[in-house]
């Protein structure tokens, strides 16, 4: 049976078999984190052997190195997708939430890895990361400057309160996908509706020009 199973593997297309590894990888380092892992754990999960995987992937860190930018760019590319330009910037935030969730839901190992696991061990695979993070910042803080010029305001928001809600958004939303993957029970709809519920209807009210101030 793994003399077949070595065949098989052998007549695998690289990309496919690298795929593999990669995918075996995503589910050990996200449910197992970066130390506790194991190459063997891996190569075993991946049905190849220990030196396959390090002759594809080099190293432990290089490997994971390569999860943490695989999952980033699909979260980010899911993101991008979901948001249609020609759509109102409230349906265009909504679409991109609902995407994020749904995205997280679907690949809970791998924003294990992305939210928990590179986080918690520093540099270089925290700097990675931030690049996913910023792109996504990048994405919310124009959505936010849209809504403001929708809003038709004779002063819009400023660019600093704009950048400020985009990471106070994101955060948000980081925190919900971990609370609803770890809840099991909530859907990305569910997640996404109690975000827009929580934020737009704040901002709703600073298009309007209504902002707390904390000299009342």
């Amino acid at each position: 049976m793994g003399a077949v199973k070595g065949a098989k593997a052998k007549r695998m297309p690289r990309a496919v078999r690298e795929r593999q590894m990669m995918d075996a990888a995503v589910q050990t380092f996200g449910r197992r984190g970066y130390r506790a892992a194991s190459m063997d754990e891996i190569a075993e999960l991946a049905g190849v052997s220990k030196p396959l995987v390090y002759l594809y992937l080099n190293s432990k860190e290089e490997l994971f190195t390569a999860c943490i930018r695989r999952e980033a760019d699909a979260l980010i590319a899911a993101v991008q997708a979901a948001v249609e330009p020609g759509l109102a910037a409230d349906r265009q935030l909504w679409a991109g939430l609902a995407a994020f969730f749904t995205h997280t839901a679907e690949n809970p190992y791998g924003w294990a890895v992305l939210h928990r696991q590179a986080r918690t061990h520093g540099e270089p695979f925290a700097a990675d990361v931030a690049v996913m993070r910023d792109a996504i910042v990048a994405v919310v803080t124009g959505l936010i400057g849209a809504a403001a010029r929708e809003a038709h305001r004779d002063q819009e928001l400023a660019d600093r309160d704009v950048a400020g809600l985009a990471q106070a958004l994101v955060g948000a939303a980081e925190s919900l996908a971990g609370w609803a993957n770890e809840a099991g029970d909530v859907s990305a709809k569910e997640a996404a509706g109690t975000l827009m519920n929580f934020a737009w209807m704040g901002l709703g009210n600073l298009m309007r020009g209504e902002s707390w101030s904390h000299s009342r």
